[in-house]
C-alpha cells in the first residue's frame, strides 16, 4: 500500500526559484506555492499542508525579514503543528536562528541544497506524524483506541496495548506490574474502560498508603459499634466496587493477616463488614499492581503463594520509561501540549532539551517526566523549553558525543554503585532491590573494574 504524501507549501517570491523547488520536491510531496503572505494563508487555511517551506526576505523589503516573522506567527498561530523550514541570505543567519526560537523547525541558508532539504523534511515528517498522532489521541480518539490517557508507539508497550484489549472482555484477575510511575493505574483503568463492567465503578485503594488498623475496615466496611469510633455503619472499598472493577494497588503492602481475608474473598465472592454476621455475595472483576517481584516474596514467605495465583491469572510487566526509546520525548510533547495553557502560544522543546530528555535516566519514569515538563512550562520565558526549565543540571544534560553502548554501560554502573552503598556492600540486598540475581550483580561488579573496590569493601 502506498503511504499518504505529504503535503509541502513553499513560499517564495522569486518565480524561478519557487519553479526550480517545486520541481525538485514534486516526486516526494505534494507541493504547493504562495509568492506573497495572504497566497499563503489561504493556502495554510485550504489545504493545511504538514510543511512549509519560508523565505524569510518577502516583499515588500526584501532586506527586512519583519514580514517573514510576522507570516511565521501567523501560521503557527493557525497550526501549530506545522514544521516551517525557514530559508534565508547569508547575512540574515542571526534571524533565522532568532526564528528557530520562535517555532520555526529548522533554517537553510541560500542557495539551498536540495538534498539537504530534502533530508531536513523527510525529518519533520516524522515528527510531524508523530505529533499530530499525539494530538489525535488527545482530542479523543483515547476512547476508540481504548486507553484513555496511555500513550506509546514502543514494541514493549503496544504489546501491552494489545494484552490489554484481549483481557478487558473477560473477567480474569490481572497483576499489573512495574516501576513506580509507570502508570499501573492507567493501564488498570484502561481495562476497565474497555470491559463490559465500564458503566460501574472503578474503585482503587492503595495497600500501602492506609495503617494496618484501618486497612482492613477500608477494604470490607464495617458495621456501627464494632469498634471505638464506628459510630456509624461503612461499606468497605470491595463492597463499592459491586458490579465494577476493584483495584488494589500496591498488593506486596497487603499485611499477611489481610492477605487470608483477601483470599477467601476471591475464592467465594463473599465478605463480611467488620463486626458483621451477614455474609454479602460481590460481583467484582479484580486487579491488582505492584512495583516489587511477588514471586521472590511468596518465596520468602513474605506474600501468600495461594494469593499471588488467584491475583496473577494474567500478567502485564510495563517497561520503565528509559528502555520505551521515541516514545519519551513523544510523551513530552503530550505532556507540553497539555499543560501549555495558551494554544495560541505554543511551546517547544529545543534541540538541547531533546537531548537531554533522552540522554536521562528516567528514575522516576512517566510521572517523573510529567512532572520536569509542567516545572518547564513554569520556569520557561519563551516559546522553547531549554534543559534548564526541566531542571538538569550540567551533569544531567546530553552528552556532546553521543554513544549509547557507553550510556547504557554508565547508567548500568551508576545504578548498582547505588544500590551497594545503600546497602553497605550487601551484594543480595542490593541485588534483591536491583530485581537481578546475585550472579548477574557479581558479573557487573567483575566486567567494570570501578566497582571492585566497593565490593571489597
Amino acid at each position: 500500500m502506498e503511504m499518504l504524501r505529504q503535503k509541502l507549501l513553499i513560499i517564495e517570491d522569486d518565480e524561478a526559484i519557487r519553479g526550480q523547488m517545486r520541481w525538485a520536491l514534486a516526486d516526494e510531496f505534494d507541493v504547493l506555492t504562495a509568492a506573497d503572505p495572504e497566497s499563503a494563508m489561504q493556502s495554510v487555511r485550504d489545504w493545511r499542508p504538514a510543511l512549509i517551506t519560508l523565505d524569510l526576505g518577502l516583499p515588500p523589503d526584501t532586506n527586512d525579514v519583519s514580514e517573514g516573522f510576522r507570516l511565521l506567527g501567523r501560521i503557527l498561530q493557525h497550526d501549530p503543528l506545522a514544521k516551517v523550514v525557514v530559508i534565508t541570505g547569508n547575512r540574515e543567519r542571526s534571524s533565522a536562528i532568532k526564528a528557530i526560537s520562535h517555532g520555526a523547525h529548522d533554517f537553510l541558508v541560500k542557495p539551498v541544497a536540495i538534498e539537504e532539504l530534502k533530508i531536513i523534511l523527510k525529518r519533520a515528517v516524522y515528527v510531524h506524524s508523530l505529533e499530530f498522532e499525539q494530538a489525535r489521541l488527545q482530542k479523543g480518539s483515547f476512547e476508540d483506541q481504548g486507553f484513555e490517557e496511555v500513550l506509546g508507539m514502543n514494541a514493549r508497550i503496544q504489546e501491552v496495548f494489545t494484552t490489554v484489549r484481549k483481557v478487558a472482555v473477560s473477567d480474569v484477575p490481572v497483576l499489573v506490574g512495574g516501576e513506580s510511575g509507570t502508570g499501573k493505574e492507567l493501564i488498570a483503568r484502561a481495562i476497565h474502560s474497555q470491559s463490559l463492567r465500564k458503566q460501574r465503578p472503578f474503585i482503587p485503594i492503595n495497600c500501602g498508603a492506609i495503617p494496618d488498623a484501618l486497612l482492613e475496615s477500608e477494604l470490607f466496611g464495617h458495621e456501627k459499634g464494632s469498634f471505638t469510633g464506628a459510630h456509624i455503619q461503612r461499606n468497605g472499598r470491595i463492597e463499592l466496587a459491586q458490579g465494577g472493577t476493584l483495584f488494589l494497588d500496591e498488593i506486596a503492602e497487603l499485611p499477611l493477616l489481610l492477605q487470608v481475608k483477601v483470599l477467601r474473598f476471591l475464592q467465594d465472592h463473599r465478605i463480611e463488614r467488620i463486626g458483621g454476621r451477614d455474609s454479602i455475595g460481590i460481583d467484582v472483576r479484580v486487579i491488582a499492581a505492584t512495583n516489587k517481584c511477588l514471586r521472590k516474596m511468596t518465596e520468602e514467605g513474605r506474600f501468600r503463594e495461594d494469593l499471588y495465583y488467584r491475583l496473577a491469572v494474567v500478567n502485564i510487566d510495563l517497561p520503565p520509561l528509559r528502555e520505551r526509546g521515541e516514545d519519551i520525548v513523544l510523551l513530552a510533547r503530550a505532556f507540553l501540549q497539555k499543560y501549555v495553557p495558551d494554544r495560541a502560544r505554543p511551546k517547544t522543546l529545543s534541540p538541547e532539551a531533546v537531548e537531554a530528555i533522552n540522554s536521562y535516566g528516567w528514575p522516576g519514569n512517566v510521572r517523573e517526566l510529567e512532572n520536569r515538563i509542567r516545572r518547564a512550562v513554569t520556569f520557561s520565558d519563551g516559546p522553547m523549553i531549554r534543559p534548564s526549565d526541566l531542571g538538569f543540571g550540567p551533569a544531567e544534560e546530553a552528552p556532546q558525543h553521543l554513544d549509547l553502548k557507553k550510556a547504557k554501560e554508565e547508567l548500568e554502573v551508576r545504578f548498582v554503585q547505588k544500590a551497594i552503598l545503600k546497602h553497605n556492600g550487601n551484594i543480595s540486598k542490593a541485588a534483591e532491590e536491583l530485581g537481578l540475581s546475585r550472579p548477574t550483580v557479581h558479573h557487573i561488579i567483575k566486567k567494570y573494574n570501578r566497582l571492585e573496590s566497593i565490593r571489597k569493601g
